[in-house]
């Protein structure tokens, strides 16, 4: 037995597939809809909609088997996400990867597989959409065809939840999402007594550059700024647009006396990039940062407040600098 392999990307699924919070969620309709006409269409024992978890995959939908999830190591959907079209194994006692598993060796049986990868509208593979036989059989093009039809009906309403947590302009996280992952990472914070800092930035002179240069530059200032962070930011990191000109990061086991040279880095480069790109005002920011303190600290919003208010000392301390009266000496 082969064991899937680990995606490259694969923090950056895992936040994607976290922020949806549809994990461990009860079954719904618009889901089973696919899967009933799945197992019917293509008339197979067993139909899913498969999600793969860092340790295991776990069925949102599922027709055909008595249990709703499995360990990823011996699955066969953590191989096809690694697939750009659908995985397709006509008898899996005679491929390699699969002859000794004991999904194939025990119950369920498995004989046949097709599984068409679930992708996020970023492109991540997130799990399947698949049938499964207990007998070898045939796929034909066609049939390729209708099983991706219908993994689009799947991702369609994948993309409908993920909307919900991602912000549609810079197209990182929105407010919700970033609650949504942070809860996560701090549990694993407080149980592995791992440090975190939560970092806000708010630009300065945003109204100036809508107001001089208009809304769609104003825009792509915020584009920007957000893929400024996506490049300097690790991929571990929880970063997101909060609203309007705020952003807001959470860095995970991080060593907390380095995060002021993070951002002195963080601001040379968005500088040095700004003028790369020609662009006609420079991005500048307000920032104010909190330590993870689980005494003291009950959720993520006690974090934001507070580091939200450390922010707006240091803007108000720039503009104190701006308008202090010179000297007469």
């Amino acid at each position: 037995m082969k064991p899937p392999q680990i995606p490259v990307d694969e923090q950056e699924r895992l936040k994607e597939l976290q922020a949806l919070s549809i994990l461990d969620t009860d079954p719904e309709e618009r889901f089973d809809r696919v899967t009933r006409m799945a197992k019917r269409l293509f008339g197979v024992p067993i139909a899913l909609v498969s999600l793969i978890d860092e340790n295991r995959q776990w069925f949102k939908s599922c027709f055909g088997l008595d249990v709703n999830e499995t360990e990823r190591r011996i699955s066969f959907c953590g191989h096809a996400i690694l697939e750009k079209g659908a995985l397709v194994i006509n008898d899996a006692t005679k491929d390699e990867r699969f002859f000794d598993n004991p999904l194939v060796t025990e119950d369920p049986h498995i004989r046949f597989y097709a599984g068409q990868p679930l992708r996020t509208m970023s492109g991540q593979g997130l799990g399947t959409l698949c049938i499964i036989d207990r007998a070898p059989r045939d796929f034909s093009d066609e049939d390729l065809g209708m099983l991706a039809d219908l993994a689009g009906m799947v991702e369609r309403e994948i993309m409908a939840v993920q909307l919900t947590v991602s912000d549609d302009l810079t197209k990182i996280s929105n407010r919700r999402g970033f609650l949504t992952l942070t809860r996560y990472s701090l549990d694993i914070c407080r149980r592995e007594m791992f440090p975190a800092t939560l970092i806000f930035f708010d630009l300065d002179k945003f109204k100036e550059i809508n107001d001089t240069y208009g809304h769609v530059e104003g825009d792509r200032a915020l584009k920007f700024f957000a893929g400024e962070m996506r490049e300097t930011l690790r991929s571990s990191d929880i970063f997101a647009r909060l609203g309007g000109d705020e952003f807001v990061a959470l860095l995970t086991n991080f060593e907390v006396d380095m995060i002021q040279e993070l951002i002195k880095r963080f601001q040379t480069m968005l500088r040095s990039r700004c003028d790369e790109a020609s662009l006609p005002y420079n991005i500048e920011f307000s920032y104010g940062f909190v330590n993870f303190d689980p005494l003291k600290h009950e959720s993520i919003d006690d974090m934001l407040n507070e580091a939200d208010s450390a922010m707006y000392e240091n803007k108000k301390s720039k503009r104190d600098v701006m308008h202090k009266p010179l000297s007469d000496d």
